[in-house]
């Protein structure tokens, strides 16, 4: 292990990667989580760009964290949902700033998960916690194998239980995954690992 694995003492990010499905994937772990989580969640669901999404509304009624959609520059805070925009990556940087690109589509798609979780494991390495849920395709893949690289934890759900499979399987084939879970079973886990070390 170097000195940029070395475990963190404390997680400072979450960020999770849905696609088809991910609406019902999504709803259910942000409205698991509770009130209170101490990290931002930064969240990239593929959307149709050619219109306006109402996912941030849609979501803030399932969950008691408050969900928005990310704005360029803004601060992510704890206890918020920051949902990457129609046809915006979601970039974030050690400092907790986000930024929105239009870059090029990344596995045909924009915004990009992969792109997320690169960006999150380059500013938060062993602070960070990726979830892949319920897609098709393989956006997420390489972007776990960032985040475990820099020491980041790594969680998909269960391609099983996924309503569809194609991206947490691929998130697992990668073998960059730490924990494989039903849907119902990830938030207790996300919530277990960002305040167990903060005791």
């Amino acid at each position: 292990m170097t000195a940029d694995q070395a475990p963190a003492d404390h997680y400072s990010i979450v960020a999770v990667a849905s696609s088809a499905g991910g609406i019902q994937g999504l709803s259910a772990l942000l409205g698991a989580l509770g009130p209170d989580l101490p990290v931002p969640v930064l969240v990239v669901q593929h959307l149709d760009p050619r219109h306006r999404t109402v996912l941030a509304e849609v979501l803030a009624r399932r969950t008691e964290l408050r969900v928005k959609l990310a704005e360029a520059e803004e601060v992510a805070l704890p206890g918020t949902v920051y949902i990457a925009p129609p046809d915006r990556h979601l970039l974030v940087g050690s400092d907790n700033v986000l930024t929105l690109t239009s870059t090029e589509l990344v596995h045909f798609v924009r915004p990009s998960a992969d792109l997320l979780f690169e960006s999150v494991a380059g500013a938060y390495g062993p602070e960070a916690i990726a979830c892949v849920l319920t897609g098709t395709g393989r956006d997420g893949a390489m972007g776990v194998d960032a985040v475990k690289s820099r020491g980041g934890t790594v969680i998909a759900q269960d391609p099983q239980s996924a309503e569809f499979s194609g991206m947490p399987q691929a998130a697992v084939d990668t073998g960059a995954v730490d924990f494989v879970l039903p849907l119902a079973e990830i938030a207790a886990v996300v919530r277990g690992l960002v305040e167990a070390k903060r005791q």
